[in-house]
């Protein structure tokens, strides 16, 4: 007969759609259930906290996702390899160079052409997703220095933010979400005059960034809200799969841009800030901004070298055709292939399936570091005060885009 097609009632099913996994008796006589979001600021719409609190202290926390209705994976079932492009820039819309850089490196070493790009098309991907990465760097600072109460940094750094916007849409027409980066190549060359424009933006910035650093992780309110609160230690973050400036502020050196060495980002100089407790606990809020932070002078130093490679050696010719390798079929031969990149807020992973018969994948699952580093919540906040549940959620730096697919 096979199973019935008409919902029949559970008693389980109710259970598993219950708004808490806490109830009632479940608690002590002392403890409470309170809500945070999905209405807060700090949960962008869509995620909301199922706190257990004795007191103001917090015994356990439960996050809800929501739905943004990106549906990325289903959608990228049903599309050749070159439409998904917008869906990718749809996910981390905070990064979507970067995304764009991961998903079509992935299909190029797939179809076997990676090692055919021409070097100034990966100098501008890496040029532009550097931009990407100080703009997205720049909202994580920005908002969060808001959510523990200081409104002048968010204002100074979307000021800053804005010129890379421009830069961004220069490039490509697009203001966040860029359809930039293709398969094989570019959408188009930079604008003429693009790298002398961009060179004074990193003259402009560089004191700007010295002036971040004043303006918020030296700040003497700002350590004391942040340092020694949500203290993450390695090794739960090595277990939880945390990557990005969260794993690298509790102390690890783990970079994919030098640990895989994509792109032609080993032949480009730069460090990897990680933290160093120097406020505090070593892995604690203050050591995950200070990362942000940090990293934003090491981009800087990438766009440095980069600009001067696509102004020297490097330069724009009339032959130069950015679409030249963009291949006509995109069919890769059957395979399972998984590819990563390092992207502002950790590992940006995507798993392919392809049948060989199709230009549409099988199967496509992306990995992201925002749904995995949210994850580590519910270790660090509990002890905490309700006060400092805002401050951590902060520091984690999500997009929610990343989190529901």
């Amino acid at each position: 007969m096979g199973n019935p097609i008409q919902y029949q009632y559970d008693e389980q099913h109710l259970k598993r759609s219950e708004p808490n996994k806490f109830q009632a008796e479940d608690l002590k006589s002392e403890e409470m259930i309170l809500n945070v979001g999905p209405q807060h600021p700090s949960t962008h719409g869509v995620l909301r906290l199922e706190v257990v609190t004795n007191g103001e202290v917090i015994v356990d926390v439960v996050p809800h996702l929501g739905y943004l209705h990106r549906c990325f994976e289903k959608h990228a079932e049903n599309l050749p390899y070159n439409q998904i492009l917008p869906f990718v820039d749809r996910m981390d819309y905070l990064a979507s160079m970067n995304s764009e850089h991961a998903f079509v490196m992935g299909v190029e070493r797939m179809l076997g052409i990676a090692d055919q790009i021409p070097p100034r098309i990966e100098y501008i991907r890496v040029l532009v997703a550097e931009l990407n990465r100080l703009a997205s760097h720049f909202v994580a600072v920005g908002t969060y220095a808001m959510d523990i109460g200081a409104y002048t940094p968010f204002l100074w750094l979307m000021r800053d933010r804005e010129h890379i916007m421009r830069l961004l849409e220069w490039v490509c027409g697009a203001r966040m979400l860029y359809n930039y980066i293709w398969i094989g190549g570019l959408f188009y060359d930079l604008p003429v005059g693009f790298e002398e424009r961009c060179a004074e933006f990193v003259k402009y910035l560089k004191p700007k960034l010295l002036e971040m650093e004043r303006l918020v992780i030296e700040n003497k309110i700002f350590v004391e809200r942040t340092a020694n609160v949500g203290i993450l230690p390695l090794d739960i973050a090595i277990n939880y799969g945390i990557s990005g400036p969260m794993l690298r502020g509790s102390g690890l050196k783990l970079d994919l841009r030098k640990v895989d060495g994509y792109s032609v980002y080993p032949e480009l100089e730069f460090e990897i800030p990680v933290g160093e407790g120097a406020m505090g606990s070593l892995g604690d809020c203050w050591d995950r901004t200070y990362v942000r932070v940090r990293e934003c002078d090491e981009s800087l130093k990438i766009i440095e070298q980069c600009l001067q490679r696509l102004s020297g050696d490097l330069s724009r010719t009339r032959e130069f055709d950015p679409r030249a390798m963009v291949p006509k079929k995109i069919r890769p031969k059957p395979q399972n292939f998984y590819v990563r990149a390092e992207n502002p807020r950790g590992e940006l992973g995507f798993y392919f399936r392809a049948d060989g018969k199709s230009d549409i994948p099988f199967r496509c699952k992306a990995r992201s570091s925002c749904f995995v580093n949210l994850s580590i919540i519910s270790e660090i906040a509990k002890g905490c005060m309700i006060a400092d549940l805002i401050a951590i959620l902060g520091s984690i730096d999500i997009v929610l885009g990343e989190v529901d697919r």
